[in-house]
């Protein structure tokens, strides 16, 4: 009988360990861990949540601790940020190494932390005054990372919005605004000089919303459609977000540089929206991700780039209810607070419920107790056989 119910209770727990690390959903994919809610789950119920779905890469939009110690022992790497407010302070080379010291340092190695966005759509935004802050913000943000010997570790790059650009089709004309050259050269320099990528904030939905009527909702849901030739390169494009990304590249390339990867480090689709808000639905919503996790499992790169999969962060993880602006804003999230899905992606996560210490225990003592009953009628059983 006793080595019955050894063998059993070993049974079971091989059971439970090996249901828990199977992932019935492997994405692939990035996803932005945004927080301007009051009603978001504890990011130690979001650890359990993106694992259950096999979440590995997740970008925060601040350094918040409570994150990256949830995360501690985690096989989830970090993407952190330098908000726009502190452009300033990082230029000074001592606020650098301690902010690095704060928020890096000492939360390696049990939290990954693999990169840096120091700045968020900085150029082409409404404070110009934080533009000539921008790249000595991110040179004394690396250096800090030299002195501590972390630059092989931890990536430092910025991410930009589309509004960067002054022309984007066909994608070979991309080109970006003149009057943010002095600030791009300088930085896609820097860039090169570190080997970072370039991020950008790519949200075809925003072209779709301002011409309805002339662009095709089928080719920026990557849908089937007839799609359109570059008449420079003779290249063939399916959706607009990889035309958005291979005009970046020629951008880039405009200013003398073949050598830095364009990333996407925002992009997804509202699933509801104001009345002056075409095509945010759910179902547009879980078509585009949806089609567009499918592109990223089969490592495609864009008509440009081949070779170069598709690097993608989606936005975002939960609808945030306290975002300003239109109600598309409250809305891009894969997941409504409480861990259910806003639409079908395939994508079903677990997200804990929340138990007080007392029920917790009752809970463990009553499923011990039915294991050691199970245990004991299949031993019984086997012993009459």
């Amino acid at each position: 009988m006793a080595s019955c119910f050894a063998m059993f209770r070993a049974f079971f727990i091989l059971l439970i360990l090996s249901d828990s690390v199977v992932q019935i959903f492997g994405l692939g994919i990035g996803i932005n861990y945004g927080q301007i809610a009051n009603n978001l789950p504890s990011p130690s119920r979001v650890a359990v949540l993106l694992s259950s779905i096999n979440i590995t890469r997740v970008k925060l939009y601040d350094a918040d601790p409570n994150v990256l110690q949830a995360f501690s022992n985690s096989n989830v790497d970090f993407i952190i940020s330098v908000v726009n407010g502190n452009l300033l302070n990082m230029t000074n080379p001592q606020a650098a190494q301690a902010w690095i010291q704060e928020h890096v340092q000492s939360h390696l190695p049990q939290t990954q932390i693999t990169c840096i966005i120091v700045g968020n759509e900085v150029l082409g935004g409404s404070d110009t005054q934080i533009n000539s802050y921008l790249l000595p913000a991110m040179q004394s943000i690396y250096n800090a990372l030299v002195n501590m010997g972390l630059e092989q570790q931890v990536m430092v790059t910025t991410a930009h919005s589309l509004q960067i650009l002054a022309t984007s089709s066909p994608p070979s004309t991309g080109s970006f605004k003149p009057d943010l050259a002095q600030y791009i050269q300088p930085i896609l320099n820097f860039h090169s000089q570190i080997n970072s990528p370039f991020l950008i904030n790519a949200y075809p939905y925003f072209a779709y919303k301002g011409d309805p009527t002339q662009i095709s909702l089928d080719y920026v849901l990557f849908q089937p459609n007839q799609g359109t030739i570059d008449p420079n390169t003779n290249l063939y494009y399916d959706n607009m977000l990889y035309a958005q990304v291979d005009a970046v590249y020629s951008a880039i390339k405009a200013m003398g540089h073949t050598d830095i990867e364009v990333r996407i480090s925002e992009t997804g689709w509202p699933s509801l929206g104001d009345s002056d808000e075409p095509g945010a639905t759910p179902e547009n919503a879980g078509l585009y991700n949806g089609n567009l996790l499918r592109r990223i499992q089969e490592r495609q790169g864009t008509p440009a780039k081949p070779s170069v999969p598709i690097n993608i962060y989606v936005f975002a993880l939960f609808n945030e209810n306290l975002k300003p602006g239109p109600t598309s804003e409250r809305n891009y999230g894969l997941f409504y607070p409480s861990g259910v899905p806003v639409y079908n992606i395939g994508v079903q996560g677990y997200l804990p419920e929340l138990m007080s210490s007392a029920s917790r225990t009752n809970a463990l003592s009553i499923f011990g107790i039915l294991i050691i009953i199970t245990a004991r009628l299949f031993c019984a059983v086997l012993e009459r056989l």
